[in-house]
């Protein structure tokens, strides 16, 4: 079986390591234009060390890319970690068609911040989905999906590194073997069921201290490691990287109540927050040091 990987970064790095582990017979390798400054995307370093022919198109919109696609003479291509639009044609060129990666239970959170949204709202499980796409946002009939939980202190990092990922690798590989064997369905999405979220952005990470103290906490996990929610002290910006649930609801929101040599605690709706590293001004530090740093005493209000 001919194969095209079209991926980027570690994930697409990590299923194409593991298809020439198997034997599989990759004939290109597909992945986004380098960037000026930026490392060589690690999927691209594989390839050429391998030997294998590596294609960036600036997009897959035009017919020299459809004719691109097509010379592969592919049976199947496989879209691990895709941000660029493939329209239909394209997509369609292998014999057996495209299927892709989505690090959501579909329909619910398409959209590309699949992993943070089911965090923020307090959600415990999400999972992954394989499916055929089209040129629909995450809207193709669904090939394969696998779930997870999500615990009650986990962050983004945490559910994809430590779950979504592995899990995923796997599931691209268990999902070819289905095209292979004429075994992969295509089950349609009912769209009415699920739900579309766009980015996860600084907007949303913003801490607003008046809300639940767990919703707070949420907000806070779902933006770690890119890289955290947060406030401000005196104008100035603060991002929370790491941080717990206290049970202490004593003080106004937002107020700082309690210092030690290893947090600093402030006061939320209903619970408060356990402040444990900071990034401001100075890098990422811990939440003592930054206090130290910075003068924050007790009584000091964030937000």
């Amino acid at each position: 079986m001919k194969i095209v990987v079209h991926g980027q970064q570690a994930f697409g790095q990590a299923v194409l390591e593991k298809l020439l582990e198997r034997g599989e017979n990759v004939v290109a390798v597909c992945t986004a234009p380098d960037k000026e400054g930026r490392p060589v995307d690690p999927i691209k370093t594989l390839a050429l060390e391998k030997g294998l022919p590596v294609h960036q198109p600036a997009s897959w919109k035009t017919d020299e890319s459809l004719a691109l696609m097509k010379s592969f003479d592919a049976d199947v291509c496989i879209m691990a970690y895709v941000l660029l639009f493939v329209p239909q044609p394209v997509l369609d060129a292998p014999r057996l068609g495209s299927f892709q990666y989505h690090p959501s239970m579909l329909p619910m959170h398409r959209g590309p911040s699949s992993i943070n949204w089911p965090i923020a709202m307090g959600a415990t499980s999400t999972g992954l989905s394989i499916f055929w796409p089209n040129e629909g946002l995450d809207e193709g009939p669904i090939l394969m999906q696998k779930t997870c939980d999500i615990g009650p202190d986990e962050t983004l990092g945490d559910v994809y590194f430590n779950k979504l990922f592995p899990m995923g690798v796997d599931a691209m590989i268990e999902s070819l073997d289905l095209v292979r064997d004429n075994k992969a369905p295509r089950i349609e999405q009912n769209l009415d069921e699920g739900s579309y979220e766009s980015w996860f952005g600084k907007k949303q990470a913003e801490i607003d201290w008046a809300k639940p103290a767990q919703e707070v906490y949420n907000i806070i996990r779902a933006g770690i490691p890119q890289p955290g929610a947060w406030t401000t002290r005196n104008g100035d910006s603060i991002v929370i990287s790491e941080a717990r649930m206290a049970s202490d609801s004593a003080g106004t929101v937002g107020e700082v109540t309690s210092i030690d040599d290893e947090h600093f605690v402030v006061a939320g709706n209903g619970g408060s927050i356990q402040v444990r590293k900071v990034k401001a001004d100075a890098g990422k530090e811990t939440a003592a040091a930054f206090a130290t740093r910075t003068g924050l005493k007790v009584g000091d209000k964030l937000g």
